[in-house]
């Protein structure tokens, strides 16, 4: 099933740079293995903002809620999702 995921991310300000820098770094290598997975299919950063557009493919809602909670930034994030089906004009056979 394919989720549509905006995350905006919100760090304190007055969190230490080597804390923020290690999260950061945390989050690209989940991220990275997420995608190398094939279960992060795609991400967009949003010009100008500290956040970001993505499409999940999780087996349900339960899945997406535990991927999205396994982000080390998920405390700092405002998240929305919205669930994803195949538009029957589509000539795309891989965007089920």
């Amino acid at each position: 099933m394919l989720f549509h995921v905006r995350m905006d991310v919100n760090l304190p300000t007055d969190m230490p740079a080597e804390i923020a820098s290690d999260i950061k770094a945390r989050e690209k290598a989940y991220a990275q293995e997420l995608q190398r997975s094939g279960t992060w299919r795609h991400i967009w950063r949003i010009a100008g903002e500290y956040a970001n557009y993505s499409v999940f493919d999780a087996k349900d809602n339960a899945e997406l809620h535990e991927l999205l909670l396994g982000l080390p930034l998920f405390p700092y994030m405002k998240i929305s999702v919205t669930p994803l089906c195949r538009h029957p004009s589509s000539i795309r056979d891989d965007d089920t």
